[in-house]
């Protein structure tokens, strides 16, 4: 169940534990979200883990969207908790506009995890007879063995922007959309923002794609829309190109009207 910002209930997730183990289940892991797709939502992670904790559950955080928040001293309050997931994953590639893909899976591991699930042992990739501690390694901890160094690329943005550059993106894509949100929007102040008209549930199904037909024939912009429960389709803004403008998005909210 979640609550009416689109957040996971820990009273709910509890009991839910608890009617699955009453039924013979066996519950091993609690998925939990920050940055949903849709409303970017961000799941209360103390309170949830207090719970995994309770259940001896093993904790994940979908951060692919959210994670970037812990840049910023204004919103990484949206985090709180994440220090006792078991492991996160996080796409510096959506917020921070990395160059695509940059995805990372973090571990609080001492069972040396990846190397257990991932490791084919093929001698003829990693020996094993090496003048150094090979469980440095990590070829063979990897999905991906011998492809594109993902980290790279954020390493070389780091480098380049520095934290306090991170930290000016996440604080400015959450001040555009909230601008965006205190005049029309219809979900929380994060960076997603939901936007609909005055229509009926029913009439939202159809009057999104006919506008978002409108704007993609006259060439203005390209901006998505879904469903949200039963309320009908919504526009739904993502924002975080570091080169948008105030200007930007009154333009994207102006062209909404006129089309």
């Amino acid at each position: 169940m979640i609550d009416y910002r689109g957040r996971m209930d820990p009273v709910d997730l509890d009991e839910k534990i608890k009617l699955a183990k009453s039924q013979g289940a066996v519950p091993f892991l609690v998925s939990c979200t920050c940055g949903t797709t849709v409303r970017g939502a961000f799941d209360p992670l103390d309170l949830i883990a207090d719970v995994c904790e309770k259940h001896k559950l093993w904790m994940h955080v979908d951060a692919a969207w959210g994670g970037s928040v812990l840049f910023s001293k204004q919103h990484a309050h949206l985090m709180k908790g994440v220090n006792r997931a078991n492991s996160v994953a996080w796409n510096p590639h959506k917020m921070l506009a990395t160059g695509l893909q940059c995805s990372a899976l973090l571990l609080q591991d001492t069972m040396n995890l990846l190397r257990n699930c991932h490791s084919a042992n093929a001698t003829y990739l990693f020996q094993q007879d090496k003048f150094y501690d090979v469980k440095f390694d990590v070829g063979d901890k990897s999905v991906q063995c011998s492809r594109k160094v993902d980290c790279l690329k954020f390493w070389l943005m780091w480098k380049a922007v520095g934290s306090n550059g991170f930290a000016d993106r996440v604080d400015k894509a959450f001040s555009h959309a909230g601008k965006a949100y205190s005049c029309y929007a219809t979900s929380i102040p994060t960076s997603n923002v939901t936007l609909r008209g005055t229509q009926s549930a029913e009439d939202h199904h159809c009057v999104a794609p006919v506008i978002k037909e409108r704007m993609m024939k006259q060439g203005t912009m390209m901006v998505g829309y879904q469903p949200l429960g039963n309320k009908g389709n919504f526009f739904r803004l993502v924002v975080f190109s570091p080169v948008l403008s105030q200007k930007d998005m009154d333009f994207v909210i102006d062209e909404i009207e006129r089309l």
